[in-house]
């Protein structure tokens, strides 16, 4: 409609995008003021409303307004383009925004990889990080079930659901201060420091868990028939192969082991 402000700043972004296509998509713009019949068959109840049409049936579409950068996806998307070369540069994006502290960005880098492959696990994983990090675990959980079953084992996924599993403890976990506390006045309680660990961990502490666990493995590394040990992995997995709290901790336990 004449009056609507941002289909005025929509329209020649997806013009420049249809254009880009080579001839592979066409566009129609629509007054919905002239033709209300048409905006009440499709439903729309807001505008900008944007429909992609395939052989007369509609497969996708969006309303309000869009970045540029989503609007060239969606053409490309519908002119059949190949958009695995797009998704790598996303994550890349998302990675950085993480590292930036910039959440919403990396939401958006993950979505946006999601509408080209809705089984992108690492996507996918790192949705559910973002719901967990939000302490939505019951969100987290939501996300990770749109992983396909034969990617249930997917390293990315597996990681999560370990997160999931240490943060599902917090609840049950006791007082950080005075189990800190308590190791600090009994070093060699190694009970104590493992609930320590533990606690950390279901708190979001994986890297204080990890040197808890490690100073465990150091003084003596069969105690509980391995259970530091055995809990450490389940750190590193939570927390991901090329995170700090991985690399290091496999560098300091090699050292313990093989010294």
């Amino acid at each position: 409609a004449p009056w609507c402000g941002p289909c005025r700043t929509l329209g020649p972004m997806l013009e420049k995008a249809v254009h880009g296509a080579g001839g592979k998509v066409r566009m129609v713009k629509i007054n919905i003021d002239e033709n209300p019949g048409v905006a009440g068959q499709l439903g729309v109840r807001s505008i900008p409303a944007v429909y992609a049409f395939d052989q007369g049936r509609p497969v996708d579409g969006f309303m309000g307004a869009i970045p540029e950068s989503q609007i060239k996806l969606f053409i490309d998307r519908l002119a059949g383009a190949d958009m695995t070369a797009e998704i790598e540069p996303l994550l890349e994006q998302a990675a950085e925004s993480i590292q930036l502290g910039d959440i919403g960005g990396a939401a958006q880098a993950y979505t946006a990889v999601l509408q080209l492959d809705p089984t992108n696990t690492k996507a996918i994983a790192g949705m559910a990080r973002i719901a967990l990090s939000a302490g939505d675990a019951a969100n987290a959980e939501e996300i990770l079930a749109m992983a396909p079953p034969e990617k249930a084992s997917d390293p990315d996924i597996a990681g999560v659901r370990a997160a999931l599993e240490l943060a599902g403890k917090a609840a049950d976990a006791g007082d950080n201060d005075e189990l800190g506390a308590q190791v600090a006045a009994n070093p060699n309680d190694h009970q104590t420091r493992f609930e320590y660990a533990e606690a950390l961990s279901a708190r979001g502490d994986l890297e204080g868990a990890s040197e808890q666990l490690l100073t465990i493995i150091e003084r003596n590394r069969d105690w509980n028939e391995g259970a530091a040990r055995t809990q450490l992995l389940k750190i590193f997995e939570a927390a991901g192969p090329m995170s700090e709290v991985t690399k290091q901790g496999r560098r300091k336990l090699s050292a313990i082991l093989f010294s």
